[in-house]
């Protein structure tokens, strides 16, 4: 991961690189004299080594008194009289070292198998220089701060050999032989400070550089555990965010590097008013370059922080327990940590989840949703009052004693039922609805297609009861409010056929409009039947005692969607074909139980109730009935056209209803519990 340029942090201040005393490298720029003193009958005066003289005019025994001064301070990045180090111009960490070439053959081939240790001392001291400065992040700090430890242990082994050279003690045999035990961990570092620089890495790809590299170097233990070691150090400034996060749910990330994301931009208030809000997935996100040893819990970690979250923005804060054991201070073999992530995520879990519902009764308030958005219990509050008057219906009835009843609110929607569904975006609903230009808006809606319920939710309750989740409540609410209204409407009709039911109407029109009164009523309530006792409850069962024992927010809200989801499929809506079925059919009800009056009027000629000597029908029929129980009744002359009209009815219905045959049929072998729905309707028409 690429340190981020958006990420504002101080600047490293210009003297730190111009003044050469302050960087540790004004002596690798710099020609020194020998350090020689009194060695083996040997000084550096009587030696009279000059630049003018080539090494090779000394014998060999005092060319390896030379070789071995050049070489501590080419260990060290100094150059020597006779071992120069020669840089690529314009790259910093390209440099090699070089020998006189008079030099001794064998003195050159001991020095050159020390010069790999020099060149490792140079890229990790520069190194360290470099990623101090502030951009490049803590982790950068922190493994340049573990290099810096090592690179003192390192100087110190130079000191010692040097002390040893001033003894006497130390042949060039000898210097190679103390410098083995260094030589392959500085390598290995090297390798990796040239990886991190070249790829410019930071954050959690340096811990992930340094762990692929310890395990590569399995076979050497020396060099694994010292990789290792290393990580942990780096790792130290990263687990200091990570505790912050899981612990407190505070992102204190100054330079980008940890694997989560914050959107501010993304408000919880769009939860309440934006269908598509992407609040409670995107607020907080991971990003790219995850360390490898948090990989698999990764999504555990997210979820910590965000119920943290929630709970301070609730006003509720509240902080994981900690102790001595819970502190993520490595990252070892023993997998302590994770321990202490799923500690810490079972507590902001509980917690959350308890405050939802206990505090703030998420149970109550679906229970307060299912009672008015799908209609429960409809029959308490009049139908007519909520279209006058919600508030005043609302304190007029049994579901005054709802505490969440003043949430309620009524609304208008602009669109149809069929064109609201075209607005889903889910992905089962975008599988089966077509494109808005599909859906046909009709000419003209009345009022109470377009009335719905709407309920506010608060912070948050709104995490799970969203505006999206509202939106599928008020749909299905739309649906069963028409339903409703169209089996009222027949019911008014059924009655006005009772009220001449005394009559011999036997063989006449009425009695056919009865019987297709009685189909009518049969379909809605079939329908009305399947969507409130086949779908709804039953689903809103499952949903109740799945969130009795669900362990997190989230499995809440899996459970809440998923109830919702079933319910839009079970409801048919999901089903555009179908429901335009189901919205026609119910065109012809209202029509029908509209022009009732008019039909039992003009087939009745009730003014001319009289009797051929002019005497009054007597006002107790059943008594008349009893006495001349076949005496015909008068009908109008228009009595054709009623039954040509109640003739019409009853096609275009058995028609629009055997229609409905081929589509539940096909439907029902992806959806079984259609099957039922199906045998119920069709059986309405065979009937006929």
């Amino acid at each position: 991961m690429e340190n981020s340029s958006a990420i504002s942090c101080p600047s490293t201040p210009r003297w730190n690189s111009e003044r050469p005393f302050l960087t540790g490298r004004f002596h690798q720029e710099t020609k020194t004299t020998s350090r020689f003193f009194d060695t083996k009958g040997y000084s550096v005066d009587s030696l009279s080594l000059g630049s003018e003289k080539a090494i090779g005019c000394y014998n060999a025994a005092v060319q390896e008194l030379v070789v071995i001064d050049d070489l501590l301070s080419a260990m060290v990045g100094i150059q020597g009289r006779y071992i120069s180090i020669k840089r690529a111009h314009g790259k910093e960490d390209n440099f090699t070292f070089q020998v006189d070439a008079s030099m001794d053959l064998a003195l050159q081939e001991l020095a050159k198998r020390v010069f790999p240790l020099c060149e490792s001392f140079m890229l990790i001291n520069q190194f360290v220089e470099s990623r101090s400065q502030f951009k490049n992040g803590l982790v950068n700090h922190a493994f340049a701060a573990a290099l810096r430890a090592l690179l003192l242990d390192y100087q110190a082994m130079v000191a010692q050999l040097e002390h040893q050279f001033r003894l006497g003690r130390l042949s060039l045999q000898g210097l190679w032989f103390y410098c083995q035990p260094m030589m392959g961990s500085m390598q290995a570092l090297s390798n990796v400070i040239q990886r991190a620089s070249a790829n410019n890495f930071a954050g959690s790809a340096v811990l992930n550089l340094l762990q692929s590299q310890a395990k590569a170097m399995a076979g050497d233990n020396g060099v694994r555990s010292l990789l290792e070691k290393m990580a942990e150090c780096a790792s130290n400034a990263y687990l200091g965010i990570l505790e912050r996060w899981v612990y407190e749910g505070v992102i204190d990330d100054p330079y980008g590097e940890f694997f989560i994301a914050e959107n501010k931009s993304l408000q919880k208030e769009s939860l309440t008013h934006d269908y598509d809000a992407k609040y409670w997935t995107q607020r907080y996100s991971l990003k790219d370059g995850i360390p490898s040893f948090l990989a698999n819990i990764s999504g555990t970690i997210l979820t910590t922080g965000k119920y943290l979250n929630v709970m301070r923005e609730c006003g509720h804060h509240v902080q994981v327990p900690q102790s001595e054991n819970s502190k993520l201070m490595s990252f070892g073999s023993n997998h302590r940590y994770l321990e202490c992530i799923k500690s810490a995520y079972d507590f902001a879990s509980s917690e959350l989840l308890n405050l939802i519902k206990e505090k703030y009764d998420l149970m109550g308030k679906l229970r307060s949703i299912k009672h008015y958005l799908l209609l429960d219990q409809l029959d308490e509050i009049s139908v007519e009052k909520l279209q006058s008057l919600l508030d005043l219906a609302l304190r007029t009835t049994a579901a005054a004693t709802d505490p969440c009843h003043e949430d309620l609110t009524c609304c208008v929607e602009t669109s149809s039922l069929l064109k609201k569904l075209g607005t889903l975006t889910d992905g089962e609903k975008s599988r089966n609805v077509p494109d808005d230009n599909d859906v046909e808006e009709p000419v003209s809606i009345t009022g109470l297609e377009t009335f719905s319920l709407n309920y506010k939710i608060r912070w948050p309750l709104s995490i799970v009861i969203s505006k999206n989740s509202l939106t599928k409540y008020q749909l299905i609410f739309r649906f069963l409010f028409h339903c409703k209204h169209v089996d009222r409407q027949l019911c008014g009709a059924w009655q006005a056929h009772q009220g001449v039911r005394a009559l011999n109407m036997r063989g006449t029109a009425i009695s056919r409009s009865s019987l297709l009164c009685r189909s009518m009523l049969k379909f809605i309530n079939n329908l009305l039947h399947y969507l409130t006792f086949e779908v709804i409850e039953p689903n809103w069962h499952v949903m109740h005692n799945r969130l009795q024992t669900a362990k997190s927010i989230d499995e809440v809200i899996q459970h809440h969607d998923f109830f919702l989801d079933k319910c839009l499929r079970g409801c048919l809506l999901l089903l555009p074909e179908f429901l335009k079925k189901v919205e026609r059919l119910k065109s012809l009800c209202l029509q029908y139980a509209a022009a009732t009056q008019w039909l039992i009027s003009s087939s009745i000629d009730i003014p001319s109730l009289v009797e051929s000597d002019g005497s009054l029908v007597s006002e107790k029929p059943k008594q008349s009935k009893s006495r001349r129980p076949y005496q015909p009744l008068k009908l109008s002359s228009s009595n054709r056209t009623v039954a040509d009209s109640i003739l019409k009815f009853e096609r275009e219905f058995n028609a629009e209803l055997q229609s409905l045959g081929p589509i539940l049929n096909s439907s029902s072998k992806a959806e079984p519990y259609l099957t039922h729905l199906s045998k119920c309707i069709l059986g309405i028409g065979n009937e006929q």
